[in-house]
């Protein structure tokens, strides 16, 4: 179901919550699917509920699921799961574009790669700069 790896730079419980968003994404976990509750998952995972309590909160402030008291947590429909996943691309995009605008790439080129124009403007580039 999810794997973690201690070696990797983010914390645990963001590994928790990127593995449980793939889970969704990916329709592992369908729409109004329960997910584990936080002590059979932590059991399952042998890590610390704590841990995954605070994924479970993200998840479910990014949209993702939701938290019905007494009951455990639930997939959210997948309007809301789409929405919070388009949002977040949306974010890195954003990102992504500052990033190329900063390089001096013009929006004109920016354009043309999302519109599936050159992608790879290896052409321009002299040889020994390759």
């Amino acid at each position: 179901m999810i794997q973690l790896n201690y070696r990797d730079s983010r914390p645990i419980y963001e590994q928790v919550k990127d593995g449980l968003r793939q889970l969704i994404i990916n329709g592992v976990l369908t729409e109004g699917s329960r997910l584990p509750s936080v002590r059979e998952l932590a059991v399952s995972l042998t890590i610390n509920p704590n841990t995954i309590q605070r994924a479970y909160r993200e998840l479910e402030a990014e949209g993702y699921t939701v938290s019905v008291p007494g009951k455990g947590s639930y997939v959210s429909r997948e309007n809301d799961a789409a929405k919070a996943h388009k949002a977040e691309l949306m974010e890195k995009l954003s990102a992504l574009t500052a990033e190329l605008h900063s390089l001096g790439v013009s929006e004109e080129e920016m354009r043309a790669m999302i519109q599936g124009g050159e992608t790879d403007d290896r052409s321009q580039i002299p040889a020994e700069e390759l």
